[in-house]
């Protein structure tokens, strides 16, 4: 599923895909690390994977890196006020599933390089037809020392996931024709799924964090208004069961949230000895982009995401610094102005958007306007230092599913100017633009505080659509206050956001395209609100994406997938702004990195140490 994006680089843990794959050339060279050189070239490691082995009876992942050191620390950083929940079933934000996914794995997780799935929690699995049968790992344990098994996975699809607790965004997004699938259990270590029919993106959501049933228990019967709190930030670490690297060891609010080592986790070196290397994975919380690149300058942090504006300075700091630059390639995500075209009422009988405004915003002519009117290009080139691409479609420039047959264009005012005079704007005497019911044209724009690249994207913004006389309030806030904006109150005009992805599973945007999807923020349906009010364009994209997760080959699921792109990119609820190039720095002291753009620069957390 997508979630709401925060930083620029940001460890994306991304889904899994079976029927086609990226596969990422890696050059055979003495550096085939990546480095960022004057034309971006992109290099990455040979990734040895993982293989399954059994010592003593039990089934362990082993580690396929060059044995490391014991003990240490590695200090990332996070931007804002931190996680909102530790509950990976809870979240919504990037920043909490980052915090709550880093202790709890999969069944599955995806390769790096090739983005085919690999086993997590899961020794192994076979697909026959509409079954999904899965082998757990037998004798590993939760970080208390209870053994997983079979029954911690049908729980957490059954109990959590299909009955809808929490966030429901996975479990809609499996949703056919009604029906969920069904989930059972063979034998202590052997479930099966079904799906109702055949359905390609199933695959990737056995990604989804395992719960311990005998801690979720509990909470789950304490009913859903309970568990939307259950494991929240004020959760003392020790009430943390976990499966993952690492599990919670302090969390100070504002300030950081410490990680320590999981003596019980599954994976191990090729001596035997238990994984992970390092003893802590710290992420201080941030007040902004400037305040990171100072603190790593200061040698506070360990790993630092680049925006364009900084990677100059820090190549040259490279050449006498102790870390190294790194460039994933194109982000995997999306950057987008988007329009509030909702035009609903509360429970209180106000409108949540303004009515004058909700006319402008629902006009597609005024909707292309906006779009002629960025200058993609100037931002590009200002903003991100050239490191990057304009975008004008829903799917990333790497995406396997990505509708190369929707042209680029150049900012056109004059256009922009027409398609407004066709819906009966004009301009006054002083060039203020005015509707055709002689109203002002004044709106406020939102993005999140902090971030640098999106307060400078939303300045040009606003100088841009003044051009046409428009009158632009722009507004940074908090990021979790403009995530209550999006998705629960309504109450906001324009925004600059962004959503996570994956290259290779269009699906995981059904949350954001279906009508009633709970990130189709850009005409959000309240809970309970049944009235088919939907634009024929939205009853196009719910049927389409119905269709493409149904179609069981490549070539046939495209079809649809390029048909909805086609749809965003005429009708522009989305108006995408441009795609930066993922580039970050790690300290030369951290080794068996192994960076991808699929996995990012530290996706191997349990193989990283720390090098004489």
């Amino acid at each position: 599923m997508k979630k709401l994006g925060y930083v620029v680089l940001i460890v994306i843990f991304i889904g899994l895909f079976l029927h086609s794959c990226i596969n990422i050339d890696n050059p055979d060279t003495k550096n085939s690390s990546l480095t960022t050189t004057q034309n971006n070239q992109i290099f990455f490691r040979e990734y040895p994977t993982q293989i399954n082995v059994n010592e003593n009876g039990i089934d362990y992942l082993q580690s396929q890196a060059p044995v490391g050191i014991f003990g240490g620390t590695l200090i990332a950083s996070t931007i804002g006020e931190g996680p909102k929940t530790f509950n990976p079933f809870n979240s919504k934000d990037n920043i909490s599933s980052t915090m709550s996914e880093i202790m709890y794995d999969g069944l599955l997780s995806t390769h790096p390089t090739t983005g085919q799935p690999i086993p997590k929690l899961a020794k192994d699995f076979s697909v026959n037809g509409n079954d999904y049968i899965i082998h757990l790992r037998k004798g590993i344990k939760w970080s208390d020392g209870r053994l997983i098994t079979a029954d911690d996975v049908i729980f957490t699809w059954q109990n959590i996931i299909f009955d809808g607790f929490g966030n429901t965004s996975t479990r809609d997004s499996m949703i056919i024709d009604g029906e969920l699938p069904t989930v059972s259990k063979i034998d202590n270590y052997t479930v099966k799924f079904t799906t109702p029919k055949p359905f390609a993106p199933f695959i990737r959501n056995l990604s989804t964090p395992i719960a311990p049933k005998h801690i979720f228990e509990p909470a789950v019967k304490k009913g859903k208004e309970y568990f939307d709190t259950f494991l929240s930030t004020n959760t003392p670490p020790e009430n943390f069961v976990t499966s993952g690297a690492f599990k919670i060891k302090e969390y100070v609010p504002a300030q950081r949230v410490v990680y320590e080592r999981n003596p019980n986790y599954y994976i191990i070196n090729k001596n035997n000895q238990k994984l992970p290397y390092l003893d802590k994975l710290v992420y201080l919380i941030v007040g902004d982009v400037n305040n990171e690149v100072l603190k790593f300058e200061g040698g506070e942090l360990d790993v630092i995401g680049l925006q364009g504006a900084n990677v100059a300075r820090f190549k040259e700091m490279e050449k006498h610094g102790n870390f190294e630059v790194y460039n994933l390639g194109p982000s995997t995500g999306t950057m987008f102005l988007s329009l509030n075209l909702n035009n609903r009422k509360n429970d209180k009988g106000n409108y949540y958007v303004n009515p004058v405004k909700q006319k402008w915003f629902q006009d597609k002519n005024f909707r292309q306007a906006l779009d002629y009117t960025i200058d993609r290009k100037n931002m590009v080139f200002n903003i991100a230092n050239g490191l990057g691409a304009p975008l004008y479609t829903a799917e990333s420039l790497n995406s396997i599913y990505l509708n190369k047959n929707l042209p680029a264009y150049d900012k056109d005012i004059e256009k922009a100017k027409a398609l407004l005079e066709k819906s009966g704007f004009y301009r006054d005497k002083k060039g203020k633009l005015h509707d055709k019911y002689n109203n002002p044209v004044e709106f406020d724009l939102y993005t999140n505080a902090g971030n640098a690249e999106r307060e400078a994207i939303g300045v040009m913004v606003k100088q841009d659509l003044e051009d046409l006389g428009m009158k632009v309030n722009f507004k940074p806030v908090e990021f979790n206050t403009l995530v209550n904006k999006l998705v629960n109150t309504y109450d906001w005009d324009l925004v600059i956001m962004g959503l996570t992805g994956s290259p290779l599973e269009p699906n995981g945007g059904k949350n954001v395209w279906m009508s009633d999807g709970t990130l189709h923020m850009f005409n959000q349906r309240p809970a309970g609100y049944l009235k088919d009010d939907r634009f024929e364009w939205e009853k196009n994209l719910d049927e389409l994406f119905v269709k493409g997760a149904l179609a069981t080959d490549f070539n046939s699921r495209k079809k649809f997938y390029d048909e909805y792109q086609k749809i965003a990119y005429e009708e522009k609820p989305f108006i995408y702004i441009y795609s930066p190039l993922v580039i970050s720095a790690i300290r030369t002291k951290f080794k068996n990195l192994y960076p991808s753009m699929l996995g990012g620069l530290t996706h191997n957390i349990e193989e990283i140490y720390i090098g004489k």
